[in-house]
């Protein structure tokens, strides 16, 4: 059976695709080195259609109102100028709400044609571009710790990470976040309030982490302008030892937060990559996938041993049969505290 991997480690080299997602143009080169936030590609969105209710802004009749339109189609336009008026003893005026093309003007109404800006690709890690993907963007290498987690709403972003995790098995509360953590990442421990989420977007935060998340806050993280990431899973979880030896170690650092939804196809998970010096006598073992085998490294993934780490003794040749009743293939972990287990396979997940 294929172990699923999942990265917990002090420091490893890391590629990492970046692509747009429609094509576009690469502002970048191989052999460059980039930042967290320099844009590498971007691509030009379809322009955006404004509606003007002429008639109705002005309180008047459709025929007034065409009367008042002070501009044809095809006249550009930029922010502020004025479209129709002015009307009435306040002298009310419609103005271009952006700048662009006028496409249609009459029965009341103008239709204006805005540019939006490009779609921007931004590298997300500091690194070297080592490969070039044509009309979609790059492959960008760098060396780090790396701790993915489970879960992440989806954005990205690049700051100095604060910790609040005093222990393992820590709560993340509204009162331990203030003004001093503007603009910080703050790792926390396992949050049940939303009233957390709101206080970070107060102050503002660049990003949360969370060792565990209740359920009830799912809707509220996907809704936050910054990213939130769960490493553990949903109910209280501690943050399994390797992880919060890795993370804590490094607090203070620059860390690049990547809270992109889990794609099991692609090998994609939420993570973070904290950029460190390292020589060049390092493996990229960010793709890895193998079998699982005695003296691995890995992580529990369901209760009742959920979020703890051991390692492999034996793996079963014929299916083990569980409390819950199921017969499944399993291994006997030896649990950090030397506690031996066993866990179906598929319930565990390898640690790199």
């Amino acid at each position: 059976m294929l172990a699923p991997v999942v990265h917990i480690t002090p420091l490893t080299k890391i590629r990492r695709h970046r692509e747009l997602p429609f094509p576009g143009n690469i502002i970048v080169r191989q052999g460059q080195k980039v930042e967290a936030r320099d844009v590498i590609a971007e691509a030009q969105l379809e322009p955006e259609h404004i509606l003007l209710d002429i008639a109705r802004s002005l309180h008047v009749s459709l025929e007034k109102a065409d009367d008042l339109i002070q501009r044809a189609a095809g006249e550009f336009v930029t922010k502020d100028d004025l479209i129709a008026g002015p009307a009435g003893i306040t002298q009310r005026v419609v103005r271009a709400p952006r700048s662009g093309r006028i496409v249609v003007a009459g029965d009341g109404q103008v239709l204006m044609e805005v540019n939006t800006p490009p779609y921007e690709l931004h590298a997300g890690i500091p690194g070297t571009i080592t490969d070039l993907i044509p009309d979609r963007g790059a492959v960008i290498e760098t060396t780090g710790a790396l701790v993915q987690g489970v879960w992440g709403n989806g954005r990205a972003e690049f700051g100095l990470m604060q910790t609040k995790l005093d222990s393992p098995d820590s709560h993340l509360t509204r009162d331990m976040l203030d003004v001093s953590l503007r603009g910080a990442i703050v790792l926390g421990g396992y949050c049940d309030d939303p009233q957390v989420l709101q206080k970070a977007a107060e102050i503002p935060l660049r990003g949360l982490i969370f060792v565990s998340m209740h359920t009830a806050m799912i809707p509220h993280a996907q809704k936050a302008q910054f990213p939130v990431l769960v490493l553990e899973g949903f109910g209280f979880h501690p943050l399994n030892a390797i992880g919060y030896n890795v993370l804590v170690t490094n607090n203070g650092r620059e860390i690049a937060l990547n809270a992109e939804s889990v794609n099991h196809y692609k090998g994609i998970r939420p993570e973070i990559v904290i950029p460190l010096d390292a020589g060049n006598d390092l493996h990229d073992m960010s793709l890895a996938v193998e079998d699982f085998s005695p003296g691995q490294k890995v992580r529990i993934i369901k209760a009742p041993y959920i979020g703890k780490t051991g390692s492999i003794t034996t793996l079963s040749q014929e299916p083990l049969k569980f409390p819950s009743g199921i017969r499944a293939l399993g291994a006997y972990i030896t649990l950090a505290d030397d506690e031996q287990v066993k866990v179906p396979l598929a319930n565990l997940e390898k640690v790199i």
